[in-house]
């Protein structure tokens, strides 16, 4: 009896010990369905061999907290440091003669380790709860035997050498320089270079004359190309005999190694443009908390707020609903501070009676929302400020409602920036709808998934995108028109749902009128009665 006891009393504690950490990850079966289809979409006779985030310092012997890159999470579900996974295009053999097509190596179990920093899931972790078949740490990358001479192509993702070697001889450091031994690494690999002798090899010569000409800006804004003799060539051929010529010789030079790290990205392009069901489920939960973020902040709005007080009372939203992080560092600006696309001090100490640009977004099971919401901190828009304010949010809903399938990916922006620009103009503070780039100097739409600026095609809109729609005015001190409208920024931003039906507004919890946003500024907050002790 005892004993049944003390099992029952386990089994209890178990599953107690089971609710206190999140239930509502993707799933196993989730990452190897991405996988599977990421060999479906591989070359014949390939590997793909993708590495897992450097642990970046932040200052002395502290690091970051560690975010996992997207794509490894995507395939893996895998949220550790040091880890390296291959996919390969068709079935391979062991020395047993098992048949396998994919292979993970992880960090390895270590007590003093995990005493310090957090438990791993280890080799028999993966294969339990990520579903892996063959597992190994990652000690024995370097004794792997596999042929990568004997494939046609290696996908990867070229590297931005921002790993640190550290004393553990298993570190993505070694790894990689494992890896780049194994397969003859040149010390000049150029991906950029590689993409575009790709595309002149791709090219039918009748169109070569515009390939060149698009060559000829790749090589103005890249320096490390401005001396490749054969892309030289290839732009200043007078004739397409010679270009012919040119384009055997990058041909040769495309066949001297077997590297490619331009078709896993046109493969996870793809592949992460269109959400499944499962992440959206995780996508409107990162969005709802962002919507509710915003609506306690108007709640809580007022005029000897700082800019850091507004990002705080956002991110503690975040963190209230289980959100890990933010998807992006925080922008609060008060006023003048709006008009900096990319303010992310928030150091103003109080916001007085400027409109107030937030733009934030909550991470949720690694999706990112991105809402912005412009509000006046005293309650009220004055008439200048909602006159600017009413202009945003035409163009806004202009955009939303060119944000269809099949439209070009230009589309909303298109429409936003014509009503931009007609309103500067019917206001007299532009002359010409030409002059409005300088009041609204950025595109309107970017895709929205694992990263805030997520991967895609840029092609016509397709079912199951999720981007956002986000014009802006914004109007610096000194600019070139009455003085009534200095230090004006309003930004709206909303994250829509591209359907067969029509977009959908995911994040219109958030007031968007000027209307909605004051009666909600009316409305009492949990935080009025929050008062801190004043320190010296």
């Amino acid at each position: 009896m005892k004993h049944i006891v003390l099992v029952f009393f386990m089994l209890n504690l178990l599953i107690g010990h089971a609710q206190d950490t999140p239930t509502d990850f993707l799933t196993a079966d989730f990452h190897k369905e991405r996988r599977a289809l990421v060999r479906k979409m591989m070359p014949a006779n390939s590997v793909a061999v993708l590495f897992a985030n450097a642990v970046r310092n932040r200052a002395n012997d502290v690091d970051y907290i560690y975010h996992q890159d997207p794509d490894f999470y995507y395939l893996t579900g895998y949220n550790e440091p040091n880890a390296v996974l291959l996919i390969f295009s068709e079935n391979q053999k062991n020395t047993d003669g098992e048949s396998y097509n994919e292979m993970i190596y992880v960090q390895e179990r270590d007590p003093a380790a995990e005493q310090w920093n957090g438990k791993r899931l280890g080799v028999e972790g993966v294969k339990s709860k990520l579903g892996f078949e063959l597992a190994y740490n990652g000690s024995e990358f370097s004794s792997n035997s596999i042929a990568f001479e004997s494939f046609d192509k290696i996908l990867f993702f070229d590297f931005k050498n921002d790993y640190r070697d550290t004393s553990d001889k298993a570190d993505l450091y070694d790894m990689i320089m494992s890896f780049k031994d194994k397969v003859n690494y040149p010390v000049d690999y150029s991906a950029t270079k590689q993409q575009i002798y790709t595309m002149i090899k791709s090219t039918e010569i009748e169109n070569s004359a515009n390939v060149a000409q698009r060559l000829g800006r790749y090589l103005t804004r890249d320096e490390s190309l401005k001396n490749d003799e054969l892309l030289n060539g290839y732009i200043n051929a007078t004739d397409d005999n010679l270009r012919n010529e040119i384009k055997g010789k990058i041909s040769l030079e495309l066949e001297k190694n077997n590297l490619n790290s331009a078709i896993i990205s046109e493969i996870m392009n793809t592949l992460r443009e269109t959400k499944t069901k499962e992440e959206m489920v995780l996508l409107k939960k990162a969005i709802e908390i962002s919507c509710v973020g915003q609506i306690e902040v108007m709640k809580a709005m007022h005029p000897n707020m700082s800019e850091t007080e507004i990002q705080g009372v956002h991110e503690y939203v975040y963190k209230k609903y289980g959100a890990e992080y933010e998807g992006y560092p925080s922008i609060v600006g008060g006023g003048n501070n709006g008009c900096i696309l990319h303010y992310i001090e928030n150091n103003k100490t109080k916001v007085g009676d400027d409109l107030v640009l937030m733009d934030l977004g909550a991470e949720y099971h690694g999706y990112t929302a991105d809402v912005t919401r412009t509000i006046p901190a005293n309650g009220k828009f004055s008439a200048e400020q909602k006159q600017i304010y009413d202009i945003v949010y035409k163009a806004q809903e202009a955009g939303i409602k060119a944000s269809v399938v099949g439209a070009p990916f230009q589309a909303p922006g298109q429409a936003a920036s014509e009503i931009v620009a007609q309103g500067l103009v019917d206001l007299g503070i532009i002359k010409t709808v030409e002059e409005a780039r300088t009041y609204f100097p950025h595109g309107t739409s970017h895709y929205l998934g694992l990263d805030v600026h997520d991967k895609g095609t840029y092609g016509p809109f397709k079912a199951n995108t999720v981007i956002t729609v986000e014009p802006g005015i914004y109007i610096p001190e000194g600019s070139d028109c009455d003085k009534k409208w200095w230090g004006i920024a309003v930004r709206i931003e909303d994250d829509i749902l591209i359907t067969e039906n029509g977009p959908i507004n995911l994040s219109e919890m958030a007031p968007r009128t000027t209307e909605a946003i004051e009666a909600m500024m009316k409305k009492a907050s949990p935080l009025d009665k929050f008062v801190l002790p004043s320190l010296d």
